[in-house]
């Protein structure tokens, strides 16, 4: 598990601001400081790519780069990973997106998940990104699993978040069997008893994009 803030950086400040009261009624600033987090999040990620080399002739002489010869797939999770993935997608240009849409049913008295849309590739022997903004029960992560598992199975997963709750972790580790690793740019103390992360910035998705009905 790799977390971004554990070390201090300028992504101290795109948190800080993404937490803030008085900053969150910019929903502009709010979108842009998600996409900027995926951009530094997606970099992270690339380093434990799989790479080859790309022999590239330059106006001088021929030379050779390794590139990244993974597969990719993103996969946003609808729709408060919209702003995020789009720092991933402005890394991986080449890469083919996907979409899901999962968000709690309301007013269930155990968190339920509604999976209500889905488009994507096929997914066998790919490289996923799963990019979600909060990681607090980890339910929607698991059952968005389970839902792009029928495209075909993927060579490795990569669960990618702004803020994760250790309760969520938990329930990633005991329930998705496949070669994965999480990412997050900062780890919080715990859920609320609404399953809430703690301290949290509240509901990304009203934050983004405004209120829902």
């Amino acid at each position: 598990m790799f977390i971004l803030n554990e070390n201090n950086s300028v992504a101290n400040t795109f948190l800080a601001e993404l937490r803030d009261e008085t900053v969150q009624n910019d929903r502009l600033r709010f979108r842009e400081n998600l996409k900027r987090l995926g951009t530094l999040l997606a970099y992270e990620i690339s380093k434990s790519l799989s790479y080859e080399p790309k022999q590239i002739k330059t106006s001088l002489a021929a030379t050779t780069i390794d590139v990244v010869s993974d597969d990719l797939v993103i996969v946003s999770i609808l729709r408060a990973a919209i702003p995020f993935s789009e720092g991933f997608v402005s890394i991986f240009d080449h890469a083919e997106v996907a979409f899901i849409g999962a968000a709690r049913k309301e007013g269930a008295g155990d968190i339920e998940i509604a999976l209500d849309y889905a488009a994507a590739p096929d997914l066998t022997g790919k490289t996923l990104l799963i990019v979600d903004p909060m990681l607090a029960t980890g339910k929607s992560l698991i059952e968005s699993v389970d839902r792009l598992m029928t495209n075909g199975t993927p060579k490795k997963i990569h669960l990618a978040s702004v803020i994760a709750a250790p309760e969520g972790i938990e329930f990633i580790n005991q329930n998705l069997d496949l070669d994965f690793s999480i990412w997050t740019c900062a780890l919080d103390e715990r859920l609320d008893e609404q399953s809430y992360i703690v301290p949290g910035l509240g509901d990304a998705g009203d934050l983004a994009f405004g209120p829902k009905l």
